[in-house]
């Protein structure tokens, strides 16, 4: 029988909860699964921290393992996130084991903000990286020589992988286990949690809609609308017919709401759209006309606009 990989996750008093039993659950599921099929086990999961137990920023009380010594063999080390995480920064003790913790694992992650405990450590400096979106302009600030990227799901570089906000440990843990294992067995977790999609790490941590709606909630119910209308007429005029509104007061209302024009607007969700379409696999010409760009080309210069890369670039990239 194979040795499994053993996977160490961290937290620390006010760590969020869900940075830790998110990745935890994905390889707690990538070994039922193998029991299941009668094979080894792929990992070993131990949650660590500086005291034998710790309440998380949920409230709730986790039983921890102390922390392993340094040199011990360990495959991969995440560390979460948290409220919690600027006063772990803050303890060098446990700075100093991180950073000898990731000398002797093979890779290392963080989820959310525990990409401060890493840059705390150094382990970050000259390298590619991803935190919350909410705390990167302090992540900027406080780790100048870290290259911080705000949008990514997650990052990884070398064998030091970044995860944003969250949920997006799951997506980080789904991709650990793709790397281990291939893309069936992470495919089949996914689906297992009944994870919607299982995204790649260039898409943007939160949706063009969901953007548009946190700006203001008088144009919620016509950004819906939008969604499910892209193949229609999204003219200015249509738009403006759809909010109940002169089509001069709604074009300075928008404005004044959303930061953006309407065509826009309308223009960042269609590309959403047709980049979670292209990630599924299907051509740029299915996806082009799914989301109402009137051609091919007019698909393509968006892209080049908004993403720097041609639609059939993002499609080889990101698709399954």
């Amino acid at each position: 029988m194979p040795n499994p990989r053993r996977i160490e996750i961290l937290t620390f008093p006010g760590g969020q909860l869900l940075d830790v039993a998110g990745p935890l659950q994905v390889f707690a599921t990538a070994n039922d699964l193998a029991h299941l099929a009668a094979r080894p086990l792929p990992y070993e999961t131990a949650v660590v921290a500086g005291e034998g137990r710790v309440i998380t920023s949920a409230r709730l009380e986790l039983g921890a393992a102390p922390l392993p010594e340094p040199a011990a063999p360990l495959h991969t080390l995440v560390v979460a996130g948290g409220y919690g995480v600027n006063a772990a920064c803050r303890d060098a003790a446990l700075v100093d084991w991180v950073r000898q913790r990731a000398a002797a694992a093979q890779r290392v992650a963080s989820v959310c903000s525990g990409a401060f405990l890493l840059a705390s450590a150094g382990l970050l400096d000259g390298r590619r990286a991803v935190t919350h979106w909410g705390r990167c302009a302090e992540f900027r600030a406080m780790f100048p020589a870290v290259k911080l990227e705000p949008d990514p799901i997650y990052i990884r570089d070398g064998e030091v992988w970044t995860s944003a906000g969250v949920t997006a440990g799951i997506d980080l843990a789904l991709a650990l286990v793709e790397a281990d294992l291939g893309r069936e067995p992470a495919l089949a977790i996914a689906r297992q949690l009944v994870v919607f999609l299982k995204r790649p790490g260039g898409q943007a941590q939160f949706s063009a809609a969901l953007t548009l709606q946190e700006k203001d909630e008088r144009f919620d119910r016509l950004h819906g609308w939008i969604v499910e209308n892209l193949r229609g007429d999204l003219s200015l005029e249509r738009l403006a017919g759809q909010a109940n509104m002169s089509l001069r007061s709604f074009a300075r209302h928008y404005r004044e709401a959303t930061g953006r024009t309407p065509a826009r607007a309308v223009e960042e969700i269609r590309i959403e759209t047709a980049r979670r379409l292209l990630e599924q696999g299907l051509s740029v010409a299915q996806a082009g006309r799914r989301c109402g760009f009137g051609s091919e080309e007019t698909l393509r210069r968006a892209f080049l606009r908004r993403l720097g890369a041609s639609p059939q670039a993002y499609r080889e990239r990101f698709a399954g």
